[in-house]
């Protein structure tokens, strides 16, 4: 209606100026020379625009429609040479960004030439090379080096010109200049020295995506707590069978899982439940201020017994400001939290080998919690910063962008604990609890509890992180 309002307006202030010219003297001369004038001007325009690029590029090579290319965010010789093709000389390092993109061609021959020769005609780089074979067509997963000034449109508007589709890209770094079996076995020396590196290698080897555990579903009623022994395989979201029973779901909002990919995570899974339970038996000596000297060491499920009988000799308001929630529910929730399938966890020993403080790193999807628990009588010697630190430097090592707290505004030990890693933190309330976000774009600081170098341990370690279910 608006519309229809203005061009009537215009038609009738045009028709008001048409009369008033044309019934003057020399009307019908003045409209003509007005007529010509604006056909110039529009004219001059056009070439101007199109001289100086301003009009947008005419194609007459009936090349196929561009693909819209979903960006996150993160050697052309040696391809060449698969394809008999010459490339450009690769750019100076000095001005250059690496890409990761991933595109679909036919499966047929010069397809990937045509790609080659499109990417070289834009000083674009391939780094490496995989193939994805596909029931129809191939998927091709790229690693380039750009010039820095090329922006990633015009990388995925040629490789659309090529005859490729369905094409993603992201920002890559230097670790991903590791050629993809290097990179496997890297990940699966990793989840054979320890359990709970399973969820960050499937991660690191999948990309972007959310990782969950689930209990087996009771008396096989199926679902999404379900998988068949070979894993499932449903375009953006697998299944696979977790050692200990369960189902390990692995999901991405976008670019679907080849087979290729799903039979690389089926492998380290399966490797995964051959070794069965195992963790890093090391341990740090050090020595508080007061001259009492403690163990910290990783712990799992064989600490039950022990943690519980720390929760017997807590205050009730420490377990609540720890859990939140129900004192006596408190020991219901140790047997998840030591799992290495949920995280990582830090046990705090004292010279009599009791166990005084647990800290918590738990993989919450695709985001990453702390928490801490601290015996009453053990509080304010520095032992929940020592934690906290260790816990943090685990994160940044595992490549979390950020972990996140759930404490009470009470509870001052948490809050100053966070604060004294000296990264840059984020307070929010929600329902009555505070949730603290800690960025790690920040070097942590060290430790601030001296080794006891009798125990053959004599160099500082840096801060590691901690998480909450």
């Amino acid at each position: 209606m608006v519309e229809l309002a203005a061009l009537f307006t215009a038609v009738a202030v045009a028709d008001a100026v048409a009369n008033l010219v044309g019934h003057g003297p020399d009307g019908p001369a003045l409209l003509a020379v007005s007529a010509v004038a604006l056909i110039a001007t529009a004219a001059f325009h056009t070439w101007w625009s199109r001289r100086h690029g301003h009009a947008p590029p005419r194609t007459d090579t009936g090349a196929p429609p561009l693909v819209a290319a979903e960006q996150a965010g993160p050697s052309a010789t040696g391809a060449a040479a698969a394809t008999g093709l010459s490339t450009a000389a690769a750019p100076s390092a000095d001005a250059t960004t690496l890409w990761r993109m991933r595109t679909t061609v036919r499966d047929e021959p010069g397809s990937l030439a045509a790609l080659c020769t499109a990417l070289a005609h834009h000083q674009v780089d391939i780094l490496s090379l995989q193939t994805h074979p596909l029931a129809e067509g191939t998927v091709d997963e790229f690693l380039l080096r750009a010039p820095a000034e090329l922006p990633a449109g015009e990388v995925t508007r040629a490789i659309s010109h090529a005859g490729g589709t369905g094409i993603w890209i992201e920002r890559a770094d230097a670790h991903d200049l590791v050629d993809a079996p290097t990179r496997v076995l890297s990940l699966a020396t990793r989840t054979a020295l320890d359990g709970a590196e399973l969820p960050l290698a499937l991660r690191q080897l999948l990309g972007r995506c959310t990782i969950r555990s689930l209990p087996a579903a009771p008396d096989d009623r199926g679902g999404e707590n379900s998988a068949p022994v070979e894993g499932a395989l449903e375009d953006t979201v697998m299944r696979l069978r977790a050692p200990e029973g369960g189902v390990i779901t692995v999901e991405r909002p976008y670019l679907p899982f080849t087979p290729a990919e799903f039979a690389r995570a089926r492998a380290l899974v399966e490797l995964d439940t051959r070794l069965g339970p195992r963790m890093p038996r090391s341990k740090d000596v050090l020595t508080l201020p007061q001259g009492s000297a403690i163990t910290v060491r990783r712990a799992d499920t064989a600490d039950l017994e022990a943690a519980k009988d720390m929760h017997e000799r807590c205050s009730k308001r420490t377990l609540s400001m720890r859990y939140h929630g129900p004192v006596p529910d408190a020991d219901r929730y140790l047997g998840h939290l030591l799992s290495p399938r949920f995280g990582r966890t830090l046990a705090v020993q004292s010279d009599t080998g009791r166990i005084v403080a647990l800290g918590h790193l738990l993989w919450d999807g695709d985001e990453t919690e702390v928490a801490l628990l601290v015996e009453d009588e053990w509080q304010r010697h520095g032992i929940g910063s020592e934690l906290l630190g260790r816990l943090i430097t685990m994160a940044v090592e595992a490549g979390a962008e950020s972990v996140y707290a759930v404490t009470q505004a009470s509870n001052t030990g948490m809050v100053a604990a966070m604060r004294g890693l000296g990264l840059p933190l984020d307070y929010q309330i929600e329902e009555g609890t505070l949730v603290i976000t800690a960025r790690l774009d920040a070097t942590p600081v060290r430790s601030r509890l001296p080794y006891d170098h009798r125990s053959g341990v004599g160099q500082d370690r840096q801060f590691a992180r901690d998480r909450q279910d």
